[in-house]
C-alpha cells in the first residue's frame, strides 16, 4: 500500500524544478518542441527543461447527427466484436466446442445483446445530445521553464536562434513587470489609505456647548416690570 504514495511522489519530483524560470511562452507546441530541440543541440542539459502547458481550454469537434439507426447499428456492431472474441475464447480452450458453430453462436448473441444496450441508452438520454462529437484538452501558450542554474545559457541560446522572438519575449516580460509593479503600487495604496466609516453611519453634527448652571438666570429673581404711568 505504500508504494502508490512513493510513485506517485516520484512521478511529480521527475515533472518539477526546484526554482524554474520562464525562457519563452510560444502559442504552439510545436513551437516550443522547436527551442527545445534547439537547446539539446548546442549541449544544453534539457534534463533542467520543463515545457508547460497553460490556459487550458477543451474542444468538442461535432462529428455528425446521431440517430437511432445509427445507435441500433453501433450496437450490433461493438456487440458483434464481442460475441467474436468470447467465441474464439471458448473455441479455443474448449475441446468439446464445435468451433465455428461456437463463434457463430456467441457473434448473433453478443450482437442482439449490443442492439439492446445501444438502444437502452439512447432511449435514456431523452434526446438531449443527438449529435456525435470528439472532446479534447489543449492549452493556449506553452512556456519553457528552465532551471534558475541554466536560464542565462538558455536565453542566450534562445536569441541565437530566433532574435525576433527573444525580443518580443523581453518586451513582454516587461510589460509583465510593469503591470506587476502597479498592481503592488495599488494595493499599497488601498492599505494605507484611511478606513472609510461604515456603510449607512452619518456622521454626526458638532453639539453646540451648553451654558453652565453660573451664567443661567436664577428663577427666584422676580422677571422685569415696566414701569408704571404717571
Amino acid at each position: 500500500m505504500s508504494t502508490q504514495p512513493n510513485a506517485l511522489s516520484r512521478s511529480r519530483a521527475s515533472l518539477t524544478l526546484e526554482y524554474p524560470m520562464s525562457v519563452g511562452r510560444y502559442d504552439r507546441y510545436e513551437d516550443a518542441q522547436k527551442a527545445v530541440d534547439y537547446l539539446s543541440d548546442h549541449e544544453f542539459p534539457v534534463q533542467n527543461v520543463l515545457i508547460v502547458g497553460t490556459d487550458l481550454k477543451q474542444l468538442e469537434r461535432v462529428t455528425g447527427r446521431l440517430t437511432r439507426g445509427r445507435v441500433a447499428a453501433g450496437g450490433i456492431l461493438s456487440g458483434m466484436w464481442l460475441g467474436l472474441f468470447v467465441g474464439l475464447i471458448f473455441a479455443l480452450f474448449d475441446p468439446q466446442a464445435s468451433g465455428l458453430g461456437t463463434v457463430l453462436v456467441t457473434v448473433l448473441f453478443g450482437a442482439g445483446f449490443g442492439l439492446m444496450w445501444a438502444l437502452i441508452g439512447y432511449q435514456f438520454t431523452g434526446g438531449q445530445r443527438d449529435f456525435t462529437s470528439v472532446t479534447q484538452v489543449v492549452a493556449t501558450q506553452y512556456e519553457v521553464l528552465v532551471e534558475h542554474r541554466h536560464v542565462q545559457r538558455a536565453r542566450e541560446l534562445l536569441t541565437e536562434m530566433d532574435p525576433m522572438a527573444a525580443a518580443q519575449a523581453e518586451v513582454r516580460a516587461a510589460r509583465e513587470a510593469d503591470a506587476a509593479a502597479a498592481a503592488a503600487a495599488a494595493q499599497r495604496a488601498q492599505t494605507t489609505a484611511p478606513s472609510a466609516s461604515p456603510a449607512g453611519e452619518m456622521p454626526q453634527p458638532p453639539t453646540s456647548p451648553q451654558p453652565s448652571s453660573s451664567q443661567q438666570p436664577s428663577s427666584s429673581q422676580p422677571p422685569h416690570q415696566p414701569p408704571a404711568d404717571v
